[in-house]
């Protein structure tokens, strides 16, 4: 895993990709994990932790994607189901579902939000070279195609590296909160 490779001309590429579309260079190494059949992956610089899949507190009136919260250690801690933010049925819980918890970017330097991803299984953290990296699809995918950072290539197949500002995105939970909310009343 750990190889010497000259991939000045991908990274320069990598960040050509990644700056197109307004987003940061993307980190080497990622936690991946799986949502049902797939897998996903998530750089680690975010990640502040992952916990065993404990009772939720549920918040009246939320989207769907919304599990509920948690309390870790004092804090309170939303907690999405990826699943369902990508449109599908919600995640079973079983003994391998996980909670990740991460710390996104508020929109406009707004600070730092901690969330909770609900995931089927966590698998490892890996490094993918840039030039195991290639840029998102614009079409074909079963999620939005802005919620997809890249796909990588690990172990010979593929994972999709997800832009986890756009998919926890609280300025857009918070507008699927209103939609919810208004197609009840």
């Amino acid at each position: 895993m750990n190889q010497v490779v000259n991939s000045a001309p991908a990274a320069a590429g990598r960040a050509v990709v990644a700056l197109q579309q307004g987003a940061a260079p993307l980190p080497s190494q990622y936690l991946t994990f799986m949502l049902g059949e797939e897998q996903f992956a998530v750089g680690i610089l975010g990640i502040k932790e992952i916990i065993e899949y404990g009772s939720l507190a549920g918040v009246p009136m939320m989207p769907d994607c919304v599990r509920g919260v948690i309390n870790l250690r004092g804090a309170v801690v939303p907690v999405m189901d990826l699943s369902a933010r990508f449109g599908r049925a919600a995640s079973p819980i079983t003994k391998r579902s996980c909670i990740v918890i991460v710390e996104v970017q508020e929109a406009e330097g707004e600070g730092q939000q901690v969330l909770g991803m609900l995931v089927d299984a966590v698998n490892a953290v890996v490094d993918i070279a840039a030039a195991d990296i290639e840029p998102a699809p614009a079409f074909g995918t079963r999620i939005r195609p802005d919620f997809i950072a890249g796909i990588g290539k690990v172990n010979g197949k593929f994972v999709s590296l997800l832009a986890i500002e756009r998919v926890l995105s609280s300025g857009e939970i918070v507008e699927l909160a209103r939609q919810n909310l208004a197609g009840r009343n």
